[in-house]
């Protein structure tokens, strides 16, 4: 279909989709069963100028929005969710500085993220605040000119790799989600250690760990936008953020659906190629349908947050929420197209299938996307 994609969008959408080929497809597997940090793909993105996208000219970025960062997702998560997660959650940990940083801390920070010598992380889940964000433990006390940051953040994905931090930490616990605050924090900070490395399901070539602060004191001026807003900071990051795992989501469906139609001609059964049964022409048909309708959705999000909208809640926890049920719905089936071989690690669809389930689950659970939705429609509503 023609999505209207502008000529910068369709160069972005080329340029990934050769990296993807000729430079993630030759190792994914590789990083997938090590769990090693792609290191050297994050060089070729950096060499792309992927990681200047979203991020303004005046700190060295491209001034793109929220749209041209989904077409690159996509495009890389088509052949590797997992290594495609180095961009999309250094875009996940630039947002809150991108959103509400001073232009102080954006010249500092962003051209150093935008030239890719400095991976972004967001540093929000706790052991105790996973969907209940103002359940954060983790505290920052002003003192003098320095805060000091005690807590432990978990699940952190680019976790050990990043070197920048967006940190959600409360500064008054009697307000609740209104004291929670949001800094930036620098790898190599006295006080700021990493704990364990995640072994996981999928996604296994990022990076995912705890953030440790002991007595971590940062300067005062990292705090972002001020005291009390890091709920929102956090909020409207997620808002900025989702399509993002939506768009990697629709890039695992996509890659599976190329996979599972590729085999389907490949493999004979009863003397014809599979493709030839109906029953495989059905699945096929529902997963491209289903793949097109979240395309649809995810371009549409990103288009309309791009727009300068402030209603994008709703719009943006719809593009997850579907994509990534589709993501799993569609990599469920590749497996079963495959058959016996789909279930093995030789064939790529069993890791598709590994890497679908996270986007279900962070940035929000598919249930609290639910939940955002609803209450938006709820919300509506009431104002008509």
């Amino acid at each position: 279909m023609d999505y209207g994609l502008t000529e910068l969008q369709l160069e972005i959408k080329e340029i990934c989709h050769k990296i993807g080929e000729e430079k993630m497809k030759p190792v994914r597997e590789h990083y997938d069963e090590s769990g090693e940090f792609p290191w050297d793909i994050v060089k070729v993105f950096a060499e792309a100028d992927l990681f200047r996208i979203a991020i303004s000219e005046e700190y060295g970025g491209m001034s793109g929005g929220v749209m041209d960062t989904v077409i690159a997702v996509e495009e890389l998560s088509r052949v590797d969710g997992g290594i495609a997660l180095a961009l999309a959650a250094t875009g996940l940990g630039t947002y809150p500085i991108l959103l509400y940083g001073s232009d102080e801390q954006k010249k500092k920070f962003l051209p150093r993220i935008a030239s890719g010598k400095s991976l972004a992380a967001f540093g929000l889940t706790e052991a105790e605040a996973g969907s209940d964000a103002g359940g954060i433990r983790t505290t920052a006390v002003l003192d003098g000119n320095e805060y000091i940051l005690n807590g432990t953040k978990q699940w952190i994905t680019n976790g050990s790799a990043a070197e920048i931090y967006s940190v959600i930490a409360m500064t008054n616990r009697a307000k609740g989600a209104r004291g929670a605050s949001a800094f930036i924090v620098e790898k190599g900070t006295p006080g700021f250690t990493f704990g364990k490395k995640e072994n996981k399901m999928g996604i296994r070539a990022s990076v995912t760990s705890e953030l440790v602060f002991q007595d971590c004191r940062i300067p005062k001026e990292n705090l972002i936008a001020k005291e009390g807003m890091g709920f929102i900071v956090a909020m409207k990051t997620l808002d900025f953020s989702r399509p993002g795992v939506a768009a990697q989501a629709l890039g695992i469906a996509a890659g599976a659906l190329e996979e599972s139609v590729r085999y389907s001609r490949q493999r004979r059964q009863f003397g014809k190629s599979i493709s030839g049964f109906q029953g495989v022409q059905f699945m096929l048909a529902d997963m491209a349908t289903q793949v097109e309708a979240a395309r649809l959705l995810v371009y549409q999000a990103a288009r309309h947050i791009d727009t300068g909208s402030k209603d994008i809640a709703k719009i943006s926890a719809m593009s997850k929420l579907f994509a990534a049920d589709t993501a799993m719905r569609v990599t469920t089936d590749a497996v079963q197209i495959f058959g016996g071989y789909g279930y093995m690690k030789e064939y790529p669809v069993e890791k598709m299938m590994r890497d679908a389930k996270i986007t279900q689950i962070y940035e929000g659970t598919n249930q609290i996307q639910r939940e955002v939705i609803a209450l938006c429609l709820i919300k509506e509503a009431a104002s008509v």
